[in-house]
């Protein structure tokens, strides 16, 4: 017997989503530096987590959440949470959709690669039309200046395309595989959590 699907915005989900979300923006704040200016952060591994047990609707709820939340303290007038934004997006919802589909470890691993590499693609993007033009303006530093950064590791790099292919993507895989490894190991345990489940044991009858 198959159970009833649960109400995406019932009490129970709604307060799943906001708890989630307050997590992701904590851990948006918690970065480790990987290479240059690229930091690693895992605010979107409890996004991963909702879409994956209330599924992609649920998972953008998180995620644009976490987003407006960001904007409360952000140092970059919006535009890293925007970019932020459009590659988490890129992750969960090819992630949350197939496993949707597929409700099993090979439609979670499948998604997550999916997701994963919609995402590199994505922060190849944003950094090339959104984040590199934003920073080199806001910092007064030319673009040209930026790729000088990157020739320091690599000293072909001689254009921006270069320069995010050798640089941005690669910390784009490693992000999102490393994001995609942890909600892998986290979902099951937590999956009564975030379902809302819990195992009954049958009481033991001491009477005779």
């Amino acid at each position: 017997m198959t159970q009833p699907k649960r109400k995406l915005f019932s009490t129970r989900n709604m307060a799943t989503m906001a708890v989630l979300a307050a997590v992701a923006t904590l851990l948006f704040y918690v970065e480790i530096p990987v290479v240059l200016f690229y930091k690693l952060d895992f605010s979107n591994l409890p996004v991963l987590l909702g879409t994956f047990s209330m599924g992609p609707l649920a998972g953008t709820i998180i995620l644009l959440i976490k987003s407006v939340l960001g904007l409360l303290h952000t140092s970059s007038q919006g535009v890293g949470e925007l970019a932020d934004f459009l590659m988490g997006a890129a992750m969960i919802l090819p992630a949350g959709i197939i496993y949707l589909q597929n409700k099993t470890r090979r439609g979670a691993i499948i998604g997550m690669a999916v997701g994963g590499l919609c995402a590199t693609i994505a922060g190849v993007l944003t950094n090339v039309y959104i984040l590199i033009p934003f920073y080199g303006a806001a910092y007064h530093m030319p673009v040209e200046q930026i790729i000088a950064m990157g020739q320091t590791l690599i000293p072909s790099l001689d254009t921006v395309w270069k320069f995010v292919f050798a640089i941005t993507a690669p910390f784009n895989v490693l992000k999102w595989a490393s994001i995609s490894i942890l909600g892998g190991l986290m979902y099951k345990p937590l999956s009564p959590i975030l379902h809302g489940t819990r195992r009954i044991t049958k009481p033991v009858d001491i009477q005779k």
